[in-house]
């Protein structure tokens, strides 16, 4: 068996052996053949095809491709190794004189590879771009869409594409090879009808690589806008559709300092009609960022960075952004947003947002942006953009923080609409007790001024007074508070001296730290003034405290505070200029029960000086002197 296997190969090698030679030697010779043709031509080339033969037919070819008329005043320069490659200076792209002259654009330096083949036929074909200092001008019509050229090939394959069966389809007629483009050191200035304004892009460098007209499209774009460095990755396989405003897929995305951001999906440049896709935006400054883009925001300087990653489509008449993931500082949060738009009415955010754990302090300046609070008339006259937005947020979150302050299991809302702009939390558990609170600021938004309700029920106000760090005689005691303040001037620059309303406070048993009633009236019996301190040795325990304070140019009025205790009940009443913790109180002390008045004599006083260590001079009864017995 062995023996007849060997046969076989000889038979199959033996012929193969013989042609192998011949096809060597052909394959050389047609090599060598091509080899020499290939160097022939350059050689033969700067003699059979003219400069300005390839200068007059790249001057068509941008004139084609452009609608406009291409002149080019420096002197161009062929060369032939190792491909051929025509370089032209002082190129200016501009309107024929008789549709208006409008500029489109000059170059310094423009140089493209071309057909060697097609040169010698007769015709160019070019390919390979390379232009170096372009300085670009485009227009963004009321549409928004670019207005890319005048009636060039270009032009013409953007208003004849179309979408059928999921692809772009370009009529033969109007497709085009492009090949490759690189821009180096480029300027753009592209100039919106609908805001009057012009943006600058410099210092742009650019790789694009589009073989056809009706091909796919990748761009690397690198670009300076107000100092700041910005790069942009384009991709699309309906390139056309794109810049037509047609809805299109394709994947973007924007990497800088300040700011990274990258869609993939169905998009439109001019609508927001026919949006489908994920979304992720990150800003690691927030006020960085507004910084460079020329806004300025009330209190937004504890929101740091922030970010989110959500799946988005167009919904009726506005945006859906599912699965949505929110962060904000160290805050996330998931939940679901819609981003609403109704002709003749205020754009709408709305959604649920649930934490959790958050800052509602940076939260609550994120929200504190110029919102509009004017009438749907004065829209058109409001300068910043973010004063036509109307929120209606629901949130929620396991735990929340205040500043100092600490809450759990939170159900809040923020609202802003018309003339309104209000933020409520509407359950949430504080100190062992449960806490509610409304915010609302007055007709034109925050920058009028606000109001302030807070409602507190069964807190521990011990701990709230240890975790605060607070000096002082405190009452020690699970109590309740409503608190109702207003300041006629903006949240974010009251201060203490701006702000006016009420207060009400009242509490179970507890104490009160640093009051010694038996030896508040030794003293009183012994000296005509001495310090609180002085009576500091014991603690004035009580049954229940009650106590109303109007609040107004700085100070808080009292009024007839009662702290009543098993045996004397302590009563004060007066001025705390909390600005200065100055004090000017009258106060008294006297039995609880009327019948032990005998024992425990009606003591009234004066409290002055400040806090904590204020001075108190007891007050002669009438017809008594101050050491009576």
């Amino acid at each position: 068996m062995g023996t007849s296997r060997h046969r076989r190969w000889r038979r199959k090698i033996g012929p193969v052996s013989r042609w192998l030679p011949t096809f060597a030697r052909v394959s050389t010779v047609l090599l060598l053949i091509a080899l020499g043709l290939f160097v022939a031509l350059r050689v033969a080339a700067p003699y059979l095809i003219t400069t300005g033969f390839v200068r007059s037919g790249i001057e068509d070819a941008l004139s084609k491709w452009t609608g406009y008329q291409a002149e080019i005043k420096g002197d161009p320069v062929l060369e032939f190794w190792p491909t051929p490659r025509i370089i032209l200076n002082e190129v200016t792209i501009r309107q024929p004189r008789e549709s208006g002259d409008k500029l489109l654009g000059s170059i310094e330096s423009l140089s493209a590879d071309f057909s060697l083949i097609d040169a010698l036929r007769g015709r160019t074909s070019f390919h390979e771009f390379h232009l170096v200092r372009p300085n670009l001008a485009l227009t963004r019509d009321e549409k928004g869409l670019i207005d890319w050229s005048y009636a060039g090939l270009l032009a013409r394959a953007i208003n004849g594409v179309r979408y059928e069966n999921g692809a772009e389809v370009l009529d033969p007629a109007l497709d085009a090879e492009i090949g490759a483009v690189t821009v180096e050191d480029g300027t753009l200035a592209v100039t919106d009808i609908m805001s009057a304004k012009t943006y600058r892009f410099d210092s742009i460098t650019a790789d694009i690589a589009w073989p056809r007209l009706s091909g796919a499209i990748s761009a690397v774009v690198i670009a300076r806008i107000d100092g700041e460095d910005l790069k942009v990755d384009f991709a699309s396989r309906q390139p056309l559709l794109a810049f037509a405003g047609k809805s299109a897929e394709m994947r973007t995305s924007l990497t800088s300092n300040l700011l990274t951001a990258r869609f993939q999906g169905i998009a439109s440049i001019a609508s927001l009609s026919a949006l489908s896709g994920n979304i992720a935006a990150s800003i690691p400054d927030v006020p960085a960022l507004l910084t460079w883009s020329g806004r300025s925001i009330p209190g937004i300087g504890t929101l740091k960075s922030a970010s989110l990653e959500s799946d988005i489509v167009s919904s009726g008449s506005g945006l859906r952004f599912n699965d949505l993931s929110l962060s904000l500082n160290e805050a996330s949060a998931t939940g679901v947003m819609d981003f609403l738009t109704q002709p003749g009415k205020r754009p709408k955010i709305g959604g649920t947002l649930a934490f959790d754990q958050m800052n509602l302090k940076p939260f609550l300046d994120a929200f504190a942006l110029r919102l509009a609070a004017g009438e749907a008339e004065e829209i058109s006259g409001m300068r910043e953009p973010l004063q036509l937005l109307d929120i209606d947020v629901r949130l929620s979150a396991r735990r929340a923080q205040m500043g100092l302050f600490e809450l759990s299991d939170v159900g809040a809302s923020m609202i802003v609409t018309g003339g309104e702009a209000k933020f409520d939390i509407g359950d949430s558990a504080f100190e062992g007790g449960e806490m509610t609170a409304h915010l609302e600021a007055t007709q034109r938004d925050f920058d009028g001024g606000g109001k302030l309700r807070l409602s507190i029920r069964d807190a521990d106000f011990a701990a709230l007074a240890e975790r605060l760090q607070l000096k002082g005689p405190l009452p020690l005691a699970t109590g309740s508070l409503d608190l109702d303040l207003q300041s006629p001037k903006a949240i974010w620059t009251t201060g203490l001296a701006d702000v006016t309303g009420r207060l009400h406070f009242w509490t179970k048993e507890g104490t009160l730290p640093g009051i010694d009633a038996a030896a508040l009236r030794s003293q009183a019996a012994e000296k005509q003034f001495f310090p609180l301190s002085a009576a500091a040795g014991g603690a004035f325990a009580f049954g229940r405290l009650d106590l109303q304070a109007d609040f107004a140019n700085g100070s808080a009025e009292i009024h007839d505070a009662h702290i009543t205790g098993p045996a004397q009940t302590l009563t004060l009443s007066g001025v705390i200029t909390y600005q200065s913790n100055g004090l000017a109180l009258s106060g008294s002390l006297e039995a609880t029960d009327p019948a032990k008045a005998a024992e425990l004599p009606l003591l009234p006083f004066f409290i002055g000086g400040s806090w904590p260590n204020p001075v108190i001079s007891p007050v002669p009864l009438f017809g008594n002197s101050p050491h009576a017995q």
